[in-house]
């Protein structure tokens, strides 16, 4: 089945083979229709047969604006300057949308009132799709933003707003054509060779048709653009921001309506311009078309124009449709990769923007609307995903400031209290376990209470990572998308070489000068479990949860230029725990020569440990399980404890810390077979790291020595 995304999906998904181009007989226009898959459907043209030009078509017909009046780029003064000049036609189309939201709240009522509301349920639903459809491509664009959440939505308007992503009803090909020889200049049959009859695909700003370029012979999709949209989408939003303005005033919102109105319109209008799409496609083809088992089409911007894109034609199924998990991890990854790595993300990756390719890729489709993730907001974003997991809330807070969730005004101390209330438990259940569901729950007044805002660019964002977590967890109940994108953060924080990123990893591992060697462990831990490029291949054959391949990859990571602030940390702590236990071997011998004297009664050490060497031998032992991924728990004794020592009188009790330290050093052993398995760059850097590591310990050793001996 050839289906168009409600985007006007520039290269529609096709099960099976696409139908047959046959040449177009000069000179006659039209074809006889292709044959389409008797299981694939086709697209719905009986009930809804465009509804939108038959029950709005007023808005561009002769009195109403015209594209020519119009800004082709979002201008809300522009468009003011326009509506305000047929206040008649605002007029009806105000009560146009208010009548039609209006009878179905009124029936809804009425259900319930009656005790049928159940009964009326999938009827109802059905009603809000043709309503969408009638109101045109502003309201369908809405309903797409949230009929990508099963978790959200009722099953029954779930189906039905799902049709609005791949089941909208054509307009005329006739003046499809039209527009296609008005655009390029050009008759069809110099441009193509061959041409469906009929479109494959049809959504709310355009549909698409099957075609063969004379020039090259290379089939393609041409996408073209829906005649009146732009005069409709205008009228539409003049009205829906000056609703916006009347609410944020009525209900004192602190977030503006308005602005995030504008951000929404804004990559609107850019997706209007296919010109636009078509760079950025171009873009996203460069950027993200490289990597494994992603495939993007490539763009023929010298035959776009703005009302008729051209670009490579694209066989798959809808990656909502295929179930295929390993294509979500891949989307995940590369989601990511988009938001945090390049700041240039899909910003509408709904299921019939999203394929599964014959070849078993996951293609993307339809890059009208793209967003720009600034370089700060990014660091923000990674911050606050690091301080939410860890349970710094008081950071947390002040990571909603930096990204603009919370004014500068707001009362740190008080936020804190209210956001650990908010978060605690979700984050008890581990980070695996974490959903947007779960971050939403008391949130909304915890917001109000301290003016939350929302910024323009913030609701792209997470529809963005949403959309995908709700295509997952349509075949996987228990999918996760913040579980799935903790690991690829942990990693990031680790590798970047941001000095901002790097001062982040720097106060999050030291709190008060300790070290944190939970924390260490932890994103160490995470980052193993993320998918990076090359570890992220179909029916993988090395066992990535084996402890062989965990002490490779940490060795390898932090064996790497982008491991070297980690591999540093790592060198820095060790030292400071070889020279506490070179402290510790010299109390223990001198100790035991001490006892042989005569007339000794109770020896006693000549050095003895204080809490810091005793914190940093722990972290030792701790640093020498991780390196070798032995679990503290699979080990047969317990790790003696402060309060261990305490409890027992102290000096000798530190010595048999320290001694119980050196009967680990053997645990790493395991990490000299994986050696000869590194890549020799790797073997290399390993060469360097005892003398650099005995640098370190002398240093601290001469440093510990004039400290005693002056101080």
């Amino acid at each position: 089945m050839l289906l168009l995304q409600p985007r006007a999906v520039p290269a529609p998904a096709l099960r099976g083979r696409p139908p047959p181009l046959r040449p177009r007989p000069r000179p006659r226009r039209r074809l006889a229709p292709p044959p389409l898959a008797a299981a694939s459907g086709s697209i719905a043209v009986s009930s809804d047969e465009d509804a939108f030009t038959r029950c709005s078509g007023y808005l561009f017909e002769e009195g109403a604006a015209t594209e020519s009046e119009l800004p082709t780029a979002y201008n809300l003064a522009g468009i003011a300057a326009v509506y305000r000049r047929r206040p008649l036609l605002v007029l009806r189309r105000s009560l146009q949308i208010g009548t039609s939201f209006g009878r179905w709240f009124a029936l809804r009522y009425l259900d319930r009132v009656n005790d049928r509301a159940d009964d009326m349920f999938e009827l109802r639903a059905a009603q809000l799709r043709r309503i969408l459809l009638e109101l045109g491509p502003a309201f369908v664009k809405i309903a797409q933003a949230v009929s990508s959440r099963p978790d959200v939505i009722p099953p029954a308007y779930l189906d039905e707003l799902s049709l609005l992503q791949d089941r909208i009803a054509p307009f005329s090909t006739e003046v499809a054509f039209n527009i296609i020889e008005k655009e390029l200049g050009l008759p069809l049959d110099m441009i193509f060779s061959e041409i469906s009859p009929e479109p494959v695909a049809a959504a709310s700003l355009g549909q698409v048709y099957q075609a063969r370029l004379s020039s090259n012979g290379k089939v393609v999709a041409v996408k073209v653009q829906r005649p009146g949209v732009q005069a409709a989408i205008s009228l539409d939003i003049y009205i829906l921001r000056f609703l916006a303005s009347l609410a944020r005033k009525a209900a004192k919102l602190n977030t503006d309506l308005p602005a995030v109105l504008d951000e929404w319109a804004s990559s609107l209008f850019r997706e209007m311009d296919y010109r636009e799409e078509a760079r950025n496609g171009l873009k996203f083809r460069e950027l993200f078309g490289k990597f494994r088992d992603v495939s993007v089409p490539e763009m023929y911007l010298e035959q776009t124009r703005r009302r008729v894109l051209i670009m490579e034609w694209i066989e798959g199924e809808k990656l909502s449709e295929v179930r295929d998990q390993y294509l979500v991890e891949v989307g995940v990854y590369c989601s990511l990769s988009q938001l945090l790595e390049y700041g240039f993300y899909h910003a509408d990756p709904h299921p019939g923007n999203l394929l599964r390719t014959v070849d078993g890729k996951l293609a993307y489709l339809d890059f009208g609307m793209m967003g720009e993730f600034r370089q700060e907001l990014r660091d923000g974003f990674i911050e606050a995903c690091l301080h939410l997991v860890n349970r710094d809330f008081d950071a947390l807070a002040k990571d909603f400031v930096t990204l603009g969730l919370l004014p500068p005004t707001a009362q740190k101390g008080e936020v804190t209290k209210a956001l650990t209330g908010v978060f605690e438990n979700a984050v008890n259940r581990g980070v695996e376990n974490i959903s947007f569901g779960d971050l939403s729950g008391n949130l909304g007044r915890t917001m109000y209470k301290f003016k939350f805002q929302i910024p323009s660019y913030f609701s792209l964002v997470i529809r963005s990572l949403a959309v995908l977590e709700g295509i997952a967890i349509s075949f996987n109940p228990n999918y996760k998308v913040l579980g799935s994108s903790y690991p690829w953060i942990a990693r990031k924080v680790l590798t970047d070489s941001s000095p901002k990123l790097r001062s982040t990893l720097q106060a999050l591992l030291y709190k008060d000068g300790t070290f944190q060697i939970d924390r260490l462990e932890s994103l160490l831990t995470e980052s193993l479990r993320a998918r990076t490029e090359q570890s992220l291949v179909r029916n993988q054959q090395e066992d990535v949860n084996s402890t062989r391949y965990a002490i490779k990859q940490v060795l390898s990571f932090t064996l790497t230029d982008q491991g070297a602030f980690v591999k540093d940390l790592l060198l820095q702590e060790i030292a400071k725990g070889i020279d506490a236990l070179g402290v510790a071997t010299l109390s223990s011998a001198t100790s035991a020569a001490a006892s042989r004297l005569p007339f000794a009664d109770r020896p006693s050490p000549l050095t003895s440990l204080d809490d810091e060497d005793v914190t940093n031998l722990r972290n030792l032992y701790r640093l020498l399980l991780l390196l070798s991924k032995v679990s503290q728990k699979e080990n047969s004794s317990p790790i003696p404890g402060n309060n261990d020592a305490k409890e027992n009188g102290g000096k000798t009790d530190e010595l048999s810390l320290a001694l119980y330290e050196m009967t680990s050093l053997p645990e790493i052993l395991p990490v000299l077979s994986i050696i000869p398995e590194l890549t020799p760059e790797s073997q290399q850097q390993l060469l360097l790291l005892p003398t650099d590591l005995a640098n370190r310990i002398l240093s601290r050793a001469v440093a510990r020595t004039i400290r005693r001996m002056f101080i």
